[in-house]
């Protein structure tokens, strides 16, 4: 049992009633493991049929495994077939309700479970901005939107105040999946007990609130916000929409597509109808860790807002390399509009300017120019589907396992860059000389 905060069993107990002796008690039970399809490489059944699998109900391509399968060990893993992501956490971006050709901004998006299934919904349509102020999370996040194959996600690494400024009422959905005290991981993580405190939690609602400011500058008219955290404490959940709310009336609290826990009333407050339809996942309620989240629709009108596209900036001798390389290796088209260095990129249509941000990824990383020769990223490979290359190499599980491991393979196929591919998935380059073929994956990713 977990020596949780006595100010943390006192509030609970305040709020759950009855309910108190059957929240304790879940903390002695096994947390869930989930996983979520990435049907940007893979369809479901692909993945169903290797693992036994369990559905979740509030997520379309959400499901429990059993710990015993190890599938974060596994080639599909690697292959970013799945995304592991705590179950609770996944109807969150669920009822962001993105539609294809969406413009959509993912404010504080580390490490990227939220990002890579907005990303899902938006099959590789309109614009998402994923963002994470801290740097080296930052970099993390980019790592999961490369391991997914995502194609039309800008990185960025700033401040949400920078991002309120720069990127004002251009966005269809935002999220904020605000930084908060944690309490809801408490039994998935119990170094998260040590960090908390009362004041903790009153410094988590301030910054919450400071954050949900500049969400709603950065919204169309029309759009919608959901707001969510990873903690109990009403004063960063109910306690911050009812703020949120009288601030904002031109916002209105929908409802979730599956029955949650509701909101818990705030004494005094007018706004207790709409702080009801908020939603709370209890982990003795629902077969996962707590989680709240509330979906905020705008109601009024906003002048719409023209912006200022990021320009093309890549020189025609890189992007003449590029093309000729494409059309011996591709039987699809990108467009490389963008260059860092050598590094070329294809920016997602309706980009904004991103000059003077912080930018961790650009779009999707097409390669390098070396020496007048183009040289292919592990994001494009992770990117294209089978279909999408001129030559594929289909691997075993045991050719794919040695394939991640850096081995070299045996291959009679023609020569020429190949992309690596196992059961219809794309995991990395290779280049067949008629006799092997040569281990491009990334030597950092190697198992």
């Amino acid at each position: 049992m977990l020596d949780l905060p006595k100010e943390f069993l006192s509030r609970m107990k305040d709020m759950l009633g009855n309910e108190f002796d059957a929240f304790i008690s879940s903390y002695d039970k096994d947390t869930f493991r989930a996983l979520r399809i990435n049907t940007l490489k893979t369809s479901v059944e692909t993945v169903k049929n290797t693992f036994s699998l369990k559905p979740v109900d509030w997520c379309k391509q959400g499901y429990y495994y059993d710990e015993t399968e190890r599938p974060g060990k596994s080639v599909f893993h690697e292959s970013g077939a799945f995304y592991i992501q705590e179950p609770s956490a996944m109807a969150v971006a669920e009822n962001l309700d993105v539609k294809e050709g969406d413009t959509v901004l993912d404010l504080c998006a580390a490490p990227g479970g939220k990002t890579t299934q907005i990303a899902c919904a938006l099959n590789s349509t309109g614009l998402l901005i994923a963002n994470e102020i801290i740097p080296s999370r930052a970099k993390i996040l980019s790592q999961n939107v490369e391991r997914c194959g995502v194609k039309n996600c800008v990185v960025l690494n700033e401040s949400p105040k920078t991002l309120s400024e720069r990127f004002c009422g251009i966005f269809d959905k935002v999220l904020v999946d605000a930084p908060c005290s944690g309490e809801g991981m408490f039994r998935k993580n119990p170094l998260a007990v040590n960090e908390w405190s009362t004041d903790n939690v009153e410094l988590c609602k301030a910054r919450q609130l400071d954050i949900l400011d500049d969400a709603v500058k950065t919204l169309r008219s029309g759009g919608r916000i959901v707001y969510s955290t990873c903690t109990f404490s009403k004063q960063e959940n109910e306690e911050v929409i009812d703020e949120f709310l009288s601030k904002y009336p031109e916002f209105k609290v929908v409802s979730a597509n599956y029955e949650f826990c509701k909101g818990f009333p705030i004494d005094g407050s007018q706004r207790n109808s709409m702080i009801a339809t908020t939603n709370r996942i209890f982990p003795h309620k629902f077969d996962g860790e707590g989680h709240f989240f509330a979906i905020l629709q705008h109601i009024g009108d906003r002048e719409e807002v023209k912006y200022s596209l990021q320009p093309s900036k890549i020189s025609q001798s890189q992007v003449k390399i590029f093309k000729e390389w494409q059309r011996e290796n591709l039987n699809t088209e990108f467009v490389a509009d963008l260059s860092f260095g050598d590094n070329l990129y294809a920016m997602p249509k309706g980009t904004p300017r991103l000059d003077r941000l912080k930018v961790e990824r650009a779009g999707l990383h097409l390669g390098s120019v070396i020496k007048n020769r183009f040289e292919p990223s592990h994001s494009l490979a992770l990117a294209l589907k089978p279909h999408e290359v001129k030559r594929t190499l289909e691997l075993s599980e045991e050719d794919a396992l040695k394939y991640i491991g850096g081995q070299t393979l045996s291959s009679d196929g023609e020569k020429g860059w190949t992309l690596a591919v196992y059961q219809g998935i794309s995991i990395g380059w290779c280049k067949c000389d008629g006799n092997y073929a040569k281990n491009h994956y990334p030597k950092g990713l190697r198992k």
